[in-house]
């Protein structure tokens, strides 16, 4: 069975939607650019290719909830349940920008687990 050729504009969202979600990973390089460079990325892009609006809508609701986790992690290290705390929050930031890109490199929007919706 042949599989037919995506069009262009489909197969540079879902090009666009991969660079988005694996753009969050800059941030083990250097230190806080997996915060900055997926939300300008989707500004630059959202206007161009209206279906990326939403993988970045789901990308900022992760990383403020990724913020919010982290900042409760740091307080609760004083009791000692915010260390494995955090380590678990990193690899949730691994792991699910890997998975959202695979996602939408497939065409498929994935809702990040335990992320706030504070964008619609």
């Amino acid at each position: 069975m042949e599989t037919q050729p995506l069009p262009s504009n489909e197969q540079d969202v879902r090009q666009w939607a991969m660079i988005l979600h694996l753009s969050q990973l800059a941030g083990f390089l250097v230190p806080l650019a997996g915060l900055v460079v997926p939300i300008i990325l989707w500004q630059l892009k959202k206007n161009e290719l209206p279906p990326l609006d939403a993988h970045g809508k789901v990308i900022v609701n992760w990383i403020i909830s990724a913020v919010i986790y982290g900042v409760a992690g740091i307080v609760l290290m004083f009791v000692l349940i915010g260390i494995p705390l955090l380590i678990v929050l990193c690899l949730l930031c691994l792991i699910y920008p890997i998975i959202g890109g695979l996602k939408a490199n497939n065409g498929e929007l994935w809702v990040y687990p335990l992320s706030i919706t504070f964008l619609k």
